[in-house]
């Protein structure tokens, strides 16, 4: 008996699984078509209900993105290829894309140079990277310590220097801080869009004139928040509070 209802069960998720994935192929067609047509209002209610079932797929925020560039929505057409790039860094359509979109903007912040450690830094705890330091990290851990068990093993004469256990300690403790961070960064960019046109930048007494105004798809580093401001780092290096309601996150 027990196993009949297993077996129901596995049977029952199975169509569950069938059923959906025939859905979200219907909706990649349904959308598609509708691009092709130019009826991107449709695309686009199509594409989003495929992201919100497939959250992880590159291609979906890509298409989202060029179907929004087409309804010339430059806040979303940015925000999605920035998705695109954050699943996929190495998403060349969506790059390229992305760029074109951004020429589009009226007054487009220019990117400041970041110094060359924090350049570092980023490359090191880039999402890609996770799944490298964690194996990493396994290794280093597991060498120090079988190094540690053989040293303690008084019969064994092989001379180990007591400072190698130590050494690859340190190691591994770097390795846990990059993957850990990194995860994170996998998690969630810590990136935001902003959504509306002309956002005004406040200092940090949110008050007096604004320090310039943002124009919509800029994207922007979130560092904190101040009650229903966040507090951001736009591309040229400049730290300011924008609303938070004018921002999406990525």
């Amino acid at each position: 008996m027990k196993n009949l209802f297993l077996t129901t069960i596995i049977i029952i998720l199975s169509l569950f699984q069938s059923v959906a994935a025939d859905k979200l192929a219907q909706y990649w067609d349904i959308a598609n078509n509708a691009y092709r047509l130019k009826d991107y209002d449709t695309a686009a209610s199509y594409f989003e209900k495929i992201a919100s079932q497939k959250p992880k797929n590159a291609e979906v925020y890509y298409n989202l993105g060029n179907t929004y560039y087409r309804m010339n929505k430059i806040g979303p057409a940015v925000l999605n290829y920035e998705k695109a790039l954050h699943i996929d860094p190495d998403y060349t359509q969506a790059k390229d894309n992305l760029v074109l979109t951004q020429n589009r903007m009226s007054a487009h912040v220019p990117i400041a140079t970041d110094i060359f450690f924090v350049q570092w830094w980023e490359t090191l705890t880039a999402p890609r990277m996770a799944t490298l330091w964690a194996i990493l990290a396994f290794i280093f851990f597991s060498a120090m310590i079988l190094l540690i068990f053989l040293r303690g093993i008084s019969k064994i004469e092989i001379k180990i220097p007591a400072q190698l256990p130590v050494l690859l300690g340190l190691i591994w403790v770097c390795l846990l801080v990059f993957g850990y961070q990194a995860a994170r960064n996998t998690a969630e960019s810590g990136a935001a869009v902003v959504m509306q046109n002309d956002a005004p930048l406040l200092n940090t007494d949110l008050k007096g004139k604004p320090m310039s105004l943002l124009p919509e798809g800029t994207t922007v580093k979130v560092r904190g928040s101040k009650g229903e401001y966040a507090e951001v780092i736009v591309p040229d290096g400049r730290r300011g509070y924008v609303l938070q309601s004018w921002l999406t996150k990525i």
